[in-house]
């Protein structure tokens, strides 16, 4: 957890990110990867940078090959848990994160993939359109 939570960090900041983004991105991170944790024992988190004209993001994606969530839409309330958790990890996630979507087929694992954007400033976008010149 604590690497993934880093890297995520790390990358916020790279792209221009406010400190309070920056720590947002990296709880969700935190509240996906306990999830794998608790629920899994083992999985992946994959964070990558995505670049748009307008707006810089970050996408990550947890995945596991756990047993899948049986009520997604439960999962996803606020109190919903489904062991002795306090039930914030993934409505607490998709409150942090823009962009936010699982999926999740018992017997087969779950995908949770969530993104946080900002917007270009003006002066970024002149100097891209300078670096491409």
């Amino acid at each position: 957890m604590v690497p993934a939570r880093a890297e995520g960090r790390a990358l916020a900041e790279k792209l221009g990110f406010s400190r309070t983004d920056a720590t947002l991105i990296a709880t969700a991170i935190s509240e996906v990867a306990r999830n794998i944790v608790v629920h899994v024992g083992r999985g992946e988190i994959l964070i990558r940078p995505i670049y748009e004209d307008d707006r810089y993001g970050i996408v990550v994606i947890a995945r596991d090959a756990g047993p899948g969530i049986r009520d997604v839409e439960a999962a996803l309330q606020h109190g919903y848990t489904s062991k002795a958790g306090l039930g914030l990890g993934l409505p607490g996630a998709r409150r942090l994160m823009d962009e936010f979507a699982i999926n999740s087929k018992e017997g087969s694992g779950t995908m949770v993939t969530m993104k946080k954007w900002r917007v270009r400033t003006e002066l970024e976008r002149i100097q891209e359109r300078r670096r491409r010149a």
